[in-house]
């Protein structure tokens, strides 16, 4: 693998340390300003819309901009949005850093994915991606518990001045390592737009939507399950934080090979043992040593969705797949919020802190049913091609309901 997906990894590890922080540090933040957990919960949506919001918006006003240079730009819009959260004098002005700080996280991982798979061989493309999101997966361990533990001693807004370093950090490593990639001389907004509008590209969003909107459900207010039905203290936080981060980390590697060997047989696997596990979850939260292990599985399974539904619609999207790939973060994101705000809604209904281990389950199903409905309206597709695969028209419409014919496309 190029020592360039190493800056992409340590960017991730920014990103993915100020996405998660704040649902360890949603207790302090209530408390600091003077508000209800459900309603600092408000602040994980925030993030997200700013990813929904600017994924679509800043890829499409840099889709001229050569690749390295739009990663360092982004990097740096990533920085002023951790300032401004760390400085913000209110709640208001809270919610208006993170949705800054989420502007350019779609648009990073869907540029840097495209970057990432241009640097190696069609069979390890999926690998690569995953490499990259290894970063998210490593804050999960490194960075949000620790982040969090800085956050509870010296305060929150210290966390953010840490992560706006990282930021810097991460753009020196950008600039240092990340090769010149050049566009493709055929790329436009217009190639990309319709590609985006593609059934299966659309159909692969929104299996994001559902399928990862069960991960927050419950992730959204682990903190608060670790004090309120696990029984352990605030210290414990950061450790189970950790816990997942490590269950990540496993989802992400299996996620690779597994990807490129079979696409939507991984898909599948992933969604279907999200649900299971979260409904376990609803169960052995209530047996301490229980919930640290099923924490860990959450961890892997649902990080497992990732890396398949990445590298479907950028298949998908075929030769313009820029905006689709970072659309598919929008997706995620949405899920973020939608997952966020259902999960506080149940709590906010008086039906406990184990409310959202179900409400997560109902969602993955879901999202497991649409990938179904993606998978068997593909092949239906692909075998009506089949039968006028003698004419050139039959061939070409073949290759564009596959995405790619390369094996990384898992068709």
């Amino acid at each position: 693998m190029p020592l360039a997906l190493l800056a992409l990894a340590v960017s991730a590890f920014g990103i993915g340390t100020t996405e998660f922080v704040m649902m360890g540090l949603l207790p302090n933040v209530a408390d600091d300003l003077g508000t209800s957990v459900p309603t600092a919960g408000h602040l994980v949506s925030a993030y997200a819309i700013g990813v929904v919001i600017g994924a679509p918006l800043l890829t499409a006003l840099g889709s001229r901009v050569p690749r390295k240079k739009m990663l360092l730009l982004l990097m740096a819009l990533f920085v002023v949005g951790n300032l401004a959260s760390a400085l913000a004098p209110g709640f208001g002005w809270l919610i208006g850093g993170r949705v800054l700080a989420g502007l350019p996280h779609g648009a990073f991982f869907g540029v840097g994915a495209v970057v990432a798979a241009r640097l190696v061989r069609e069979d390890r493309q999926a690998r690569a991606v995953a490499t990259m999101f290894l970063g998210l997966t490593v804050a999960n361990i490194l960075g949000v518990p620790a982040a969090t533990l800085l956050g509870q001693h010296l305060g929150w807004r210290a966390t953010f001045l840490v992560v706006a370093v990282i930021g810097l950090l991460a753009m020196a490593a950008l600039a240092r390592l990340v090769p010149y990639v050049p566009l493709d001389a055929r790329q436009s907004l217009g190639r990309e737009v319709r590609a985006l509008g593609r059934p299966q590209v659309l159909l692969g969003l929104l299996t994001a939507v559902f399928g990862f909107a069960g991960v927050f459900a419950v992730y959204s207010y682990l903190a608060s399950m670790t004090t309120e039905v696990m029984g352990f203290g605030e210290s414990s936080v950061t450790v189970v934080l950790a816990l997942f981060g490590i269950g990540m980390t496993g989802g992400a590697l299996a996620a690779g090979p597994l990807t490129d060997r079979a696409l939507r047989p991984t898909l599948y696997g992933s969604l279907g043992a999200l649900a299971l596990v979260l409904v376990a979850f609803r169960f052995t939260l209530q047996v301490p040593w229980l919930a640290l292990v099923t924490v860990v599985v959450l961890g892997a399974v649902g990080f497992m969705t990732t890396t398949p539904l990445q590298m479907l619609v950028m298949n998908k999207a075929k030769d313009a797949p820029t905006l689709a790939s970072a659309s598919n973060h929008s997706a995620f994101n949405l899920a973020n919020a939608g997952g966020a705000w259902a999960g506080g809604a149940a709590v906010a209904a008086g039906w406990g802190w184990t409310s959202p281990a179900l409400v997560g389950a109902v969602l993955a199903v879901l999202g497991l049913a649409v990938a179904a409905v993606a998978g068997l309206t593909d092949r239906t597709a692909k075998g009506t091609s089949r039968v006028v695969a003698g004419s050139p028209l039959g061939t070409e419409h073949d290759r564009a309901v596959s995405g790619s014919s390369s094996p990384a496309s898992g068709s």
